[in-house]
């Protein structure tokens, strides 16, 4: 029996279809599915979006989008065709509960899936009238996008209303950074191998760098991106789920609720924070023009341009448990940095004597880098003898990717959770309760801001971000990493 014979029929009807996410990611997503074989014979997607739109145009639009992938387009000749053939598109308002009904004739299968490609403020009333027309049964799932909510308070609005239409293993919370290779390879990284596993606490870690940085602007999403900034885009899911990963505890067993567990156990050890601690460890920033002919925020926004929200924010987060006591967390993500990059960066205490006396003792210290974008990879520093006479010490990075996986394709983060939907794996899904511990955790520092008169610190376009992010290491005798020009481990406390 093959992979795809395994895989239940399905309905996929995917709510903002004509939208960028939809486009971008999640059609050519689900056509890399079906070119590989891990769909089963039966299924179909219905597109649904307010855009009048014809089924011809509406695959042209997603034709256009898998030719743009050099990855995906090779297999344009062989399986668009078969492919096409199960999409369709309907143009309805998702909000209007009448409306709703217009694709109930439509469906096909007992399996559905609901797919909210949508503003978070839609979640609600798309999911009430879901259920009001008779469509949210025992064998629907519902899928949403990142973030949920733009606060503690809308959050748990958004999650009554999905919780008491949907039971909780129907409902699928994406983050699609949890479905990137790396990610899942940090856990068997620590979890099967015990050179790692016995040095991942206080005693070895001297500190941990989590970094998203995005080069590019909020062109062309200014208006979402206005409403939300960079601490609900990306810090309150995308970072903290990071972090949930590099520092929870082994599973018992590797199930979605085992994994889930833990991963709640880190969040609600987060130090709280307060208003005399906010300013201390919570940076934000706002790029402007730049000497190089960069745009500024404002300039990017047009007619809105005067704006407190933020495009860069940095944390410094304490654990406090047994595993972490004493380890900072340095959290930052930000737009138009100096490039396009993520990693977590795992900084080991240095030797504890050095006998080599013209070495820092930094330049001692090893360093694990799990790198998830532009280029997935992991890379481990070490140190080394220089060639020749004496004893000169160098830094040197050995690579635990193997040329023959870099040159194969891996799937790509939302093709992995798409398909755990299909098939109803929730492990790389946030649960209801990880997503209030979040909330709260970080619902202060929205409190304090909204207070607080204090504009975001300007930065100019194409660096590394303000000023205060510097500083925020510095005050701990630490550097973030492009600071100190690393390739190996120089980043450590000295």
């Amino acid at each position: 029996m093959t992979e795809a014979d395994a895989v239940p029929s399905f309905d996929l009807v995917l709510f903002g279809a004509n939208g960028d996410l939809a486009l971008r990611k999640l059609l050519p997503s689900l056509f890399a599915l079906y070119a590989d074989g891990r769909l089963p014979t039966s299924w179909q997607l219905i597109g649904v979006s307010r855009t009048e739109l014809s089924d011809r145009r509406f695959l042209e639009l997603v034709r256009q989008q898998i030719e743009g992938s050099a990855l995906l387009a090779a297999a344009l000749d062989d399986s668009w065709e078969g492919f096409s053939a199960h999409l369709s598109y309907l143009a309805m308002d998702a909000t209007e509960p009448g409306d709703m009904s217009q694709f109930r004739d439509l469906l096909r299968h007992e399996q559905v899936i609901y797919y909210l490609a949508t503003r978070a403020d839609l979640y609600s009333l798309i999911t009430e009238n879901l259920y009001k027309a008779g469509l949210s049964g025992d064998s629907a799932r519902i899928v949403l996008e990142k973030p949920v909510g733009l606060d503690l308070e809308s959050a748990r609005e958004i999650t009554a209303v999905v919780s008491d239409r949907f039971p909780e293993d129907q409902v699928y919370r994406i983050d699609h950074y949890l479905g990137k290779e790396t990610v899942q390879n940090l856990l068997v990284l620590r979890f099967s191998n015990s050179i790692f596993e016995n040095q991942w606490n206080h005693r070895y870690i001297d500190h941990i760098q989590i970094t998203i940085s995005e080069s590019a602007g909020v062109a062309g999403r200014a208006a979402f991106y206005d409403q939300v900034g960079a601490l609900r885009d990306m810090l309150q899911n995308h970072l903290l789920q990071l972090l949930c990963m590099t520092a929870m505890e082994p599973p018992y067993r590797l199930h979605p609720d085992a994994v889930r567990d833990e991963k709640v156990k880190v969040l609600r050890s987060l130090r709280p924070m307060t208003d005399e601690t906010i300013p201390e460890k919570v940076v934000r920033g706002q790029y402007q023009a730049s000497e190089t002919g960069l745009t500024s925020y404002a300039d990017d926004l047009g007619s809105n341009g005067d704006s407190s929200t933020e495009t860069f924010v940095a944390l410094k987060v304490e654990i406090d448990n047994w595993r972490w006591a004493g380890v900072p967390f340095y959290l930052r993500t930000g737009k138009r940095l100096a490039e396009r990059a993520c990693e977590i960066a795992v900084h080991f205490k240095p030797v504890p004597h050095s006998i080599f006396t013209l070495q820092h003792r930094s330049a001692m210290a090893n360093r694990l880098v799990f790198r998830l974008q532009p280029d997935e990879g992991i890379r481990l520093s070490l140190c080394e003898k220089q060639p020749g006479a004496g004893m000169t010490v160098k830094s040197s990075e050995l690579s635990l990717n193997p040329e023959s996986l870099a040159r194969t394709r891996t799937p790509d983060a939302y093709e992995r959770l798409l398909n755990d939907v299909i098939q109803g794996n929730q492990t790389l899904f946030v649960r209801d309760d990880e997503l209030m511990a979040a909330w709260e955790w970080l619902d202060p520092v929205i409190q304090h801001w909204r207070r607080s008169d204090m504009r975001p610190e300007a930065y100019a376009a194409g660096t590394w971000g303000p000023s205060a992010a510097t500083l925020l290491l510095a005050r701990d005798g630490r550097l973030w990493d492009e600071l100190v020009g690393i390739s190996g481990a120089q980043g450590g406390k000295s």
